[in-house]
């Protein structure tokens, strides 16, 4: 697994390791750099699958292999302990992590992330597969911003938009490699394990995501014993670009930087 690292580079410097959604590039935590690196070295990844990192993917693919691939980076970077930040499908695999191996991690922040799918994001990942199997790689990239980012917003930044869905067509995962990465999200439950999960963690939402339902998020930090719940109103699926300064300014005070 290809990784690298930003901010402090001496051995031993406070870590957090980030992981991305389903598009699993590391560079979806650009916005966020400034805020963490001074102060931490920081991991990025792009997940098994995408980016750097692409190659098939074995059948039964699940977020434990994720998991290992996450282990495998901390070993191979000489890493005993992190932070962990992730993004919906990324914050799946934070919480495998946290139940595997919590003694690899100090705190946990999980953004938009959920316990088991949520019938309304499985409709919207039903949906989204139609428009792939129908439009191919272009419909489906053409769509992905409906879901991540509000409209007022969208229609503020449409030049950037533009630009993103162009870079999205020329780097697709493969349709493969998506359906397997969208089983493995579909297949991952905790909800029975939560309160096995002591790590210290920030569960962070948005009122107006339209992809994964805030209440998802409310009943993770229900069911987590050291969680703690912050709501955005505005920002989306993707409030760390959406609204970076806000969102950063949570997650450091939370990681005490």
């Amino acid at each position: 697994m290809k990784y690298e690292i930003r901010g402090r580079t001496e051995a031993g410097a406070p870590t957090i390791l980030l992981s991305a959604g389903l598009g699993g590039a590391g560079s979806y935590w650009q916005p966020q750099l400034d805020a963490l690196a001074p102060q931490l070295r920081v991991v990025l990844y792009d997940q098994r699958g995408t980016g750097r990192n692409r190659e098939p993917l074995p059948e039964g693919y699940s977020i434990a292999h994720m998991v290992d691939d996450v282990i495998g980076i901390l070993d191979e970077a000489e890493i005993g302990r992190c932070h962990f930040m992730g993004h919906a499908l990324g914050g799946l695999v934070g919480l495998e992590l946290a139940r595997r191996c919590p003694e690899r991690l100090d705190r946990l922040v999980l953004v938009n992330a959920w316990d088991r799918l949520d019938t309304h994001t499985a409709r919207c990942f039903a949906v989204r597969q139609r428009l792939l199997d129908a439009g191919g790689a272009e419909a489906y990239v053409q769509a992905q911003p409906l879901f991540l980012y509000p409209a007022a917003w969208l229609s503020e930044h449409a030049e950037w938009v533009a630009q993103e869905e162009a870079h999205g067509v020329r780097h697709f995962q493969g349709r493969d490699t998506l359906l397997k990465r969208i089983a493995a999200l579909r297949a991952f439950d905790v909800s029975s394990q939560l309160g096995d999960i002591q790590t210290s963690t920030l569960v962070v939402a948005t009122r107006d995501d339209v992809l994964v339902p805030w209440t998802a998020s409310q009943r993770l930090a229900q069911g987590l014993p050291n969680a703690h719940l912050h709501l955005f109103d505005h920002g989306g699926h993707a409030s760390n670009i959406t609204d970076p300064a806000a969102f950063n300014s949570v997650v450091t005070d939370f990681l005490y930087l």
